[in-house]
């Protein structure tokens, strides 16, 4: 079994360079095999969930080639087989293979998703705009039947609002006959970079980043080159353990209004924060104020955050609050982070955090990406040694993290041990 090991204690100091977006690529990927060209994808991170998504493209026939951060994909010779092997399992974001071959070949048959165990999170929004758009829908042995004789524009209000469900739609609508308009849609950068790409193939799209999104079907999509926006979350991660550690870290190639909510929170913590075109320096300090924390969909406080932040109130005078409204069940970091020695409660949606705590090295399990995160970030303000398992979570979302950390002063390694996790992944 794989670790993460961590000697904590250090500031971290010097400059990190964030990544492109893991949750931009995951759906760039797919939406690429719409075209009829060849799609190039650049600034893509090295993750486990590209690696995956590579190997279900190649197995449906897809010419791909992969250099380090660049993906050149030519769906040309693609075939519509079913995607229903483990690896589908090992990927939440497979589901816009759904969208993506229903908007190709007017039919797919998709595996229901896998990723990390956040509790129910229904895929419903997804098929009612499928079923809006005219596709028939069987589900049978873990698997889901999409069918279309012709795809229609069609009117589609989402109940909640679902990156997942704004971006599958998308992907379903374009090459469909009319206009499709997206009603309380999903506004995050994430929506525009795919609906960027997809305009670039030559889709008609108008409102991403908007509440209602209008897309005016096409006959054919074509090539183009596409470079991924920064990843904010990775950059949000990389702010919050500066301010743990209570370091001085720029944060290079970054959107700095993309982080405007864990810019605002982090401040009013009491980190001081400078920014610039595409950088933002983060200066930690010894006493931080303790504050609520809820997670809202963008511009609201992200989810993806709400457990890393939680370790940084640990640090903070006082009783903070932090509520996820987006994931209910997203607390399993909680019982790690005890292991450490933080008093911390989970009520409902939320969780109460005592501080400020000295947390202590102990062996710990990240039981999904973010809570990974979560503990990475205690790791580096603990006492002591901190031993992660479960990194392969942690893969997924971040590139070469011990590296970068490293590169900042941090003491991190990588080591085996002749201990087996007798779980199964299911990320």
């Amino acid at each position: 079994m794989e670790l993460l090991s961590i000697r904590g204690g250090r500031r971290l100091q010097g400059t990190v360079t964030i990544s492109g977006a893991k949750n931009s690529a995951v759906a760039l990927i797919p939406a690429s095999i719409l075209g009829e060209d060849a799609i190039t994808i650049e600034n893509l991170p090295n993750i486990r969930d590209v690696g995956i998504y590579k190997q279900i493209l190649e197995q449906l026939d897809a010419r791909v080639v992969h250099n380090e951060s660049e993906l050149i994909i030519n769906p040309a010779k693609m075939v519509c087989n079913p995607v229903n092997n483990g690896l589908v399992t090992e990927l939440r974001a497979s589901y816009y293979l759904m969208g993506a071959m229903l908007g190709k070949f007017g039919e797919s048959c998709v595996g229901l998703p896998g990723g990390c165990n956040l509790g129910p999170r229904p895929i419903d929004q997804h098929l009612k705009g499928f079923q809006a758009l005219g596709a028939s829908i069987e589900q049978s042995q873990g698997m889901i039947y999409l069918k279309a004789d012709k795809l229609i524009g069609a009117k589609i209000y989402l109940d909640v609002v679902s990156v997942g469900a704004t971006i599958n739609i998308m992907l379903a609508a374009v090459k469909a006959k009319g206009q499709t308009i997206i009603e309380n849609a999903a506004k995050e950068p994430e929506i525009i970079d795919i609906a960027t790409i997809l305009t670039s193939m030559g889709a008609k799209i108008k409102g991403a980043g908007t509440d209602i999104i209008k897309i005016t079907g096409v006959e054919s999509l074509g090539g183009c080159k596409h470079s991924i926006i920064p990843d904010r979350i990775e950059a949000g991660t990389y702010m919050i353990a500066a301010a743990a550690t209570k370091g001085e870290v720029i944060i290079d190639s970054v959107i700095p209004k993309h982080l405007e909510p864990i810019t605002a929170k982090l401040r009013e913590i009491g980190v001081v924060i400078e920014e610039a075109d595409d950088q933002l320096l983060i200066r930690g300090k010894h006493d931080y104020r303790a504050v609520d924390v809820k997670t809202l969909p963008y511009p609201g406080f992200p989810t993806d955050l709400q457990q890393p932040i939680t370790t940084l109130l640990t640090q903070a005078n006082g009783c903070s609050i932090v509520t996820d409204n987006i994931y209910g069940c997203r607390f399993k970091h909680i019982d790690e982070l005890k292991r450490m020695g933080a008093n911390v409660k989970v009520e409902g949606r939320s969780a109460v955090i005592e501080g400020s705590t000295c947390l202590q090295g102990a062996s710990v399990r990240a039981t999904d990406l973010r809570a990974g995160a979560a503990l990475v970030v205690a790791g580096l303000c603990a006492e002591g040694t901190t031993s992660i398992s479960g990194i392969q979570y942690i893969d997924r979302g971040y590139e070469r993290i011990e590296d970068k950390l490293t590169s900042l002063g941090a003491e991190v390694w990588r080591e085996q041990t002749d201990e087996q996790s007798n779980e199964q992944s299911n990320e």
